[in-house]
Order: structure tokens, then sequence, then C-alpha cells
């Protein structure tokens, strides 16, 4: 019984200089991008040693992977939360695909999630990190509507790689100053278009 606090006190720890490390590394790369930030600036950021950083993470690229899979899961949750689970599908799909953008809209996640991502990791990986969040949402709702019969049945892989392509642009549009509305009412119609 003795060992048990000091266990969760030691994995409290580790959980804290993870999270620490995930959250100065992320403010840094959104603040200079990947390439300009050095493993000295995020571990003096977080208040760690650099051994510290070393003991959780293989490497820069590592903790940059941990950063993205983090934001990856943010977006997930959020466009979760704004869909409940009695939403007709359709609207689900809109809803979801509204959420996506609003989760999009965080400073800086556009840039980690859609460009500095792929060049980082590779499209793979990021496909990859995609599957477990925001394209598994995404793939999940198709499924639903389709087993609805709320949209069409059509190949559920093409289809969701073809609408994520079309969040993931109306994302970087966004971020570059274009109009959300007219995004999010051109999403709708898209989606819209997929009933029987």
């Amino acid at each position: 019984m003795q060992q048990l606090p000091e266990r969760r006190s030691n994995q409290m720890r580790t959980e804290a200089t993870r999270a620490a490390l995930i959250a100065a590394a992320r403010d840094l790369f959104v603040e200079k991008t990947y390439a300009e930030t050095g493993t000295p600036e995020i571990v003096s950021r977080a208040g760690v040693t650099r051994g510290a950083l070393y003991h959780h993470f293989a490497d820069k690229q590592a903790l940059f992977a941990a950063v993205v899979e983090a934001e990856s899961e943010a977006v997930a949750r959020s466009i979760e939360v704004s869909t409940p689970i009695d939403l007709p599908a359709v609207e689900a799909l809109v809803t979801g695909g509204e959420a996506f953008m609003t989760a999009m809209a965080e400073p800086g996640r556009t840039r980690l999630l859609l460009l500095d991502g792929p060049a980082v990791l590779g499209r793979r990986a990021m496909d990859e990190i995609d599957a477990r969040h925001g394209g598994r949402t995404l793939r999940e709702g198709l499924a639903m509507a389709m087993r609805q019969g709320a949209i069409r049945r059509l190949p559920i892989d093409a289809l969701a790689a073809l609408l994520s392509a079309m969040f993931d642009r109306a994302a970087l549009e966004i971020a570059g100053g274009a109009s959300e509305a007219d995004h999010h009412a051109a999403v709708r119609a898209v989606i819209l278009g997929l009933r029987p």
C-alpha cells in the first residue's frame, strides 16, 4: 500500500512532463514553425531538462507527431460534441463538417495539421493519425447515413477521402481569410446532394 501513492505520484509527474513538452512544442511550432524551432527552446519553455525531452520522445519529429496527434484528437472531440447521437444522419454529417471547420479555426491548427504535418511526418503518417480521429468520425457518420438510407450507397473509402479533402481545403481557405459562411453553405450543399 505504501508504494501505490508513490507510483501514482510518479505517473502524475510523467504525464505532467509529457503534457508540458507537448504544450510548449505546440506553442513554438505555431509561433515559429517546426523547422525554426529548436529543442533547447522547447525544453526551456516547458521548464524541463533536455534529458526529460529525450526520455519521452526519440527526437523533435516524434514530439511533433505527439502534437499533431493531440490536435487531431481535439478536432475529433469537437466534432463528436457537436453531433449528438439523436441528430438525423445527414444533419449530423453537415454539423460534423461545420464543427470540423470551426475546430480548425483554432490558431495554428490548420498549419500544424494541413501544412507542416504532411511536410514533416509524410502523407501516410498523417492519414494514419486522421484515421484514428477526424477521419474516423467522418467514416462513422457516412456509414451510419448509408445504413439508414439517408445518403446514396457509394464506395465509402473514396467518398470519405473526397469529403475529407473538401473539408481540409475549406479549412485552409477560411484560415486564409475566405468567408466561413460561404464554405459552410457549400459544404452543406455537397452533403445534401448525397441524399437518394
